[in-house]
C-alpha cells in the first residue's frame, strides 16, 4: 500500500469538511440564500491557501508526488465559457446541496441518498470525457 499518505490526506479532508460544516446541506442553502457568511469564509480561506501554495510551487519549483516538475500554465481568457460552466456547476450544487468535493464525505457520514448524486457526477464526467473532442475548447 504505497499510497497510504493519500488515504490519510483524504481522511483528514473528510474530518475537516465535516467539522467545519462544509458538507451541511443547511449551510449550503444559507450560502445560496445569502443568509450566512460561513461558507463564503470557508471558500475564501481555501482560495487564499490555494494562492499561497501556487506561489510557493512556482517560487521553489516544487515537484509532484511522482517527482516530476509541476508546470503551472496561465489560464486562457474565455469569459463566456467559464460563466456557462460555473452557472451549470452552481445550479447542480444548489439543487443537490452538495459540491462534488465532499460527496464522498457525505456518503462516508452515512447520507446514502448522496450515492445518487455521486453516481450522477461520475456519469456526467464520463459523458463529458466521451464528447469532449466535439466541444469547443
Amino acid at each position: 500500500m504505497k499510497n497510504w499518505r493519500f488515504l490519510l490526506i483524504g481522511m483528514l479532508f473528510g474530518i475537516i469538511m465535516t467539522k467545519s460544516q462544509a458538507v451541511s446541506w443547511y449551510r449550503i442553502q444559507e450560502m445560496f440564500r445569502f443568509e450566512s457568511f460561513h461558507m463564503y469564509g470557508i471558500m475564501g480561506s481555501a482560495a487564499l491557501f490555494g494562492i499561497i501554495f501556487i506561489f510557493l510551487i512556482k517560487k521553489y519549483k516544487l515537484n509532484d508526488a511522482a517527482g516530476e516538475a509541476m508546470d503551472i500554465k496561465p489560464k486562457e481568457k474565455a469569459f463566456w465559457r467559464y460563466l456557462l460552466g460555473g452557472t451549470i456547476f452552481g445550479l447542480g450544487w444548489a439543487m443537490t446541496g452538495a459540491c462534488p468535493g465532499p460527496l464522498y464525505v457525505l456518503v462516508g457520514n452515512g447520507i446514502l441518498v448522496m450515492l445518487v448524486v455521486l453516481v450522477s457526477a461520475v456519469l456526467g464526467a464520463l459523458i463529458y470525457g466521451a464528447v469532449r473532442k466535439y466541444l469547443p475548447h
